[in-house]
C-alpha cells in the first residue's frame, strides 16, 4: 500500500520498495548535460626516455633530489584537460574520432636520510586518442544572458569531459646519464571520457527539496566520561586459522 502525500517527506534518499511513492506533484522540463557515449582508458606507465608510448612517459622521473631514503607514496593527483580535437568518422554519422591532449599533476613524497619527508611535483603531459566515439552535433545553438543582462555569450552544447583515478604503484631511487639521484614514479590511472550534450529532459518531480533540519551542534564531552562509556578492547587480534574439518558433507564425494 502505497503512503499518501501528507506522509511522505521529499528528500533524497534510496528507493528501497517499489510502488510505495505516491504520485509525482508535476511534470518539469530540465536543462542538463546528458552522456551520449563514454570509454575508459587503463594505463599502468613507467618511466622511460623518448616520445609518450601505451606504456612509458618521460614524465615520470623527477628533477635532482638530495640523499632520499624511502618512498612515501603520492598525493593530490589534479586533471586538466588541454585541447579536444574531433574528427568525423565517414559512414558513420555523429561518430567521431577523439583526441584530447591533459596534464595530471600530483605530488610525490619521500624521506630523506635525515629522517625529514621531502615532496617532488610532477606534471604528466598525455594525449591519448579514441577512435571511435558517439559525439553528435547539436541541432541547436545556445546563448545564454548573464548579469547584467548585456552580457551574453554564446555556450557550446557539446561536452566532452574526462573523469580519472589515480595513483602511483610504485617509486624507486636511480642515478641519471649525470650520476644525480632521482625518483621514478609508476603511475596507474583510469580514465573516462565522456561526450555530453545540453538537453532538456522532462522528468516527475515532487516539487522543490524541503528547507534541511538545522545542523547538529556537538556537544562538549568529558573525555573520561566517553571513555568509561566505551568497550573494552580485545586484547589480543584475531587468528588467522584454516578450519580443522572440511564443511562438505559425504554427500558431496
Amino acid at each position: 500500500m502505497s503512503i499518501t502525500r501528507d506522509e511522505f517527506i521529499p528528500r533524497p534518499g534510496v528507493v528501497n520498495k517499489q510502488g510505495y511513492l505516491p504520485d509525482p506533484e508535476e511534470l518539469v522540463c530540465i536543462e542538463v548535460p546528458k552522456v551520449f557515449d563514454q570509454c575508459l582508458i587503463k594505463r599502468c606507465l613507467i618511466f622511460d626516455d623518448g616520445p609518450d608510448t601505451d606504456d612509458t612517459d618521460e614524465e615520470l622521473r623527477s628533477d635532482p633530489i638530495d640523499n632520499p631514503r624511502i618512498f612515501i607514496g603520492c598525493r593530490d593527483f589534479d586533471l586538466k584537460l588541454c585541447s579536444v580535437e574531433k574528427f568525423p568518422i565517414a559512414g558513420k554519422p555523429g561518430f567521431k574520432k577523439v583526441i584530447i591532449s591533459f596534464v595530471i599533476s600530483f605530488f610525490a613524497d619521500f624521506i630523506d636520510t635525515c629522517g625529514k619527508t621531502q615532496n617532488e611535483l610532477f606534471e604528466i603531459s598525455r594525449t591519448e586518442v579514441i577512435p571511435k566515439l558517439y559525439c553528435p552535433d547539436s541541432i541547436a545553438q545556445i546563448s545564454a544572458s548573464f548579469v547584467p543582462v548585456c552580457n551574453s555569450r554564446d555556450l557550446d552544447p557539446e561536452i566532452v569531459k574526462l573523469e580519472m583515478v589515480a595513483e602511483c604503484l610504485d617509486g624507486t631511487f636511480t642515478c641519471d646519464c649525470d650520476g644525480n639521484e632521482v625518483l621514478d614514479v609508476t603511475l596507474g590511472f583510469h580514465l573516462i571520457v565522456k561526450c555530453e550534450l545540453i538537453v532538456q529532459l522532462l522528468i516527475p518531480a515532487y516539487g522543490y527539496c524541503p528547507v534541511p533540519n538545522q545542523c547538529d551542534e556537538e556537544p562538549e564531552e568529558n573525555p573520561c566520561e566517553r571513555f568509561e562509556r566505551a568497550p573494552v578492547p580485545k586484547f589480543f587480534p584475531d587468528q588467522m586459522l584454516d578450519p580443522l574439518f572440511c564443511n562438505c558433507s559425504e554427500d558431496d564425494d
